[in-house]
């Protein structure tokens, strides 16, 4: 008897990843204008239709992109958060920038950790990657835990790295490697 076919790419035992989709916007926005007061100052996740669209288009059509959400299986699939990669190059270098955020009704239990490995674990699998780097707002005590519980190590310290909320924000560097996580 065949096995079903699993809808994400990657799973475990309490979340799965998958691509972004066009279908998603309702639920991804909903989740995004649910979860301002969460997010403000780090990150700002579209909470449009308009926004979703044109942000969602660039993680599926642009190949130095990907775009994955992380589902909760205890939630029928729902959408706990998300984890792009960015500015992914080849070549010598493969690597690619992590950005992550969860919604506010998933924060807390676990499931961007979860996630993250899945997603680090696809990276450095199929996407054939290398290295992988997040880089943080020091303030930014959740994101910078998630980043350490998840293996990846402090590399340095960029001043005013990336323009967020009005100005250009100082940020932490971690990364990963394929060596680290083996």
């Amino acid at each position: 008897m065949p096995h079903p076919v699993s809808r994400y790419l990657a799973e475990g035992p309490r979340v799965g990843i998958r691509h972004f989709t066009h279908e998603d916007g309702g639920e991804f926005t909903a989740r995004a204008r649910e979860s301002k007061e969460l997010h403000h100052p780090w990150l700002f996740p579209p909470d449009s239709a308009a926004a979703y669209a044109a942000y969602a288009g660039r993680l599926i059509e642009d190949p130095t992109k990907a775009g994955f959400l992380v589902c909760a299986k205890d939630d029928g699939g729902g959408i706990a958060g998300f984890i792009n990669i960015n500015n992914i190059v080849e070549g010598a270098f493969q690597s690619g920038a992590l950005g992550y955020g969860a919604f506010a009704h998933a924060a807390g239990r676990g499931l961007m950790r979860d996630g993250l490995g899945l997603v680090v674990g696809h990276a450095f699998g199929p996407m054939r990657l290398h290295r992988l780097e997040i880089n943080v707002q020091p303030a930014n005590t959740a994101s910078i835990a998630l980043a350490r519980t998840c293996g990846f190590r402090l590399e340095g310290f960029s001043p005013g790295m990336l323009f967020i909320d009005g100005a250009w924000r100082d940020h932490e560097r971690w990364a990963i490697t394929a060596e680290m996580r083996a």
